[in-house]
């Protein structure tokens, strides 16, 4: 009897110990904005991450914008932004503009995206084209008509249509195509509105242009995929010919770029990066791109927890043909 009520006096004791006692202390709640801008290609990924954080977190808000990669790269490394959408690599004159103001940034790739070429569905005589002649078409301005792409092309005129000159998906294209970064023809419609190069496509007969695989798969019943030939025969881009390195010279990876500063000082930051590739595999695919492999997800992810600065590319922009796998591999 006396261990009974000696057990129930500690048991009495804990109970009110455990009342008197400082409760665990949980932790606040992610509050704040987080600005992000660039890439018109990389922007719908971003604000799909978004969408999907902002619930379980409703006192954040994620402003997301489109000025281009290029665009997005001033922004960023001025220090207005948080996060740069970025369709090709940073090239050296952005990574030194934001070393001038002090900003350090980690490199993340995210996706796998495919340029897709583009004619008017009234174009029935273009199913592919060699890499070869789409470098005659975006480097001499002499050639305005489709029959001096190819002989047995009828006597129409030829109009381009491609993304703007701030646009990575611009620098990506030139680098694959004409050979040289940001060098090509400028007798052409330009927008970082891929939209506006889907409704100029569709409303031109005699178009043809490039943007994002994304853009046409959401618009297949008003263009036209024309396959490219890098070589290896006709090969049209999709899901697997693009993971698969398949569709060359015209499958790339897709960036955000990160200010190390604020990731240190900003939770909220540091909870949305985090967060983003956590989920870029599932994200990524339903916006329409193409996801990593699960080695280059977890590359990624352990250059974001190290917090390893600058570009795995040595800030020399569009790298056409290099192994996305490899230069991360290195830093292991």
């Amino acid at each position: 009897m006396r261990r009974f009520f000696a057990l129930c006096s500690l048991l009495l004791l804990s109970a009110a110990c455990a009342a008197t006692a400082d409760p665990t202390p949980t932790l606040a709640p992610l509050s704040g904005r987080i600005a992000a801008d660039g890439s018109s290609t990389v922007g719908p990924i971003t604000q799909a991450m978004a969408n999907k954080f902002i619930p379980a977190h409703p006192a954040v808000e994620v402003v997301v914008d489109i000025s281009g990669t290029g665009g997005g790269f001033r922004k960023f490394c001025a220090g207005e932004t948080d996060i740069s959408d970025a369709s090709r690599p940073i090239n050296q004159t952005e990574s030194e503009a934001c070393a001038a103001n002090g900003i350090e940034y980690v490199e993340l790739p995210v996706a796998f995206d495919g340029l897709a070429v583009l004619t008017n569905l009234e174009n029935q005589f273009v199913s592919c084209l060699t890499v070869d002649e789409l470098h005659r078409i975006w480097r001499d301005e002499t050639i305005a008509n489709w029959q001096e792409v190819r002989p047995d092309f009828p006597d129409w005129p030829l109009n381009l249509y491609g993304a703007g000159l701030d646009s990575g998906t611009y620098d990506y294209f030139t680098a694959a195509i004409v050979g040289e970064e940001g060098v090509s023809r400028m007798d052409f419609v330009g927008s970082e509105d891929d939209n506006e190069l889907v409704a100029g496509i569709a409303a031109d007969p005699y178009a043809l242009g490039f943007f994002g695989l994304s853009y046409y798969d959401e618009n297949r019943d008003k263009l036209r995929l024309v396959a490219i030939d890098g070589g290896m025969g006709c090969v049209e881009p999709n899901a697997e010919t693009v993971a698969r390195a398949l569709y060359q010279p015209l499958s790339r990876p897709l960036f955000i770029y990160v200010n190390l500063g604020r990731l240190a000082e900003n939770p909220t930051l540091a909870a949305f990066t985090s967060y983003y590739l956590q989920h870029a595999p599932q994200t990524v695919e339903t916006v329409g791109y193409i996801p990593l492999t699960d080695l280059l997800y977890e590359l990624a992810e352990q250059r974001l927890s190290a917090r390893i600065p600058g570009s795995v590319f040595a800030g020399t922009g569009s790298q056409v043909g290099l192994s996305l796998a490899d230069l991360l591999a290195q830093e292991k």
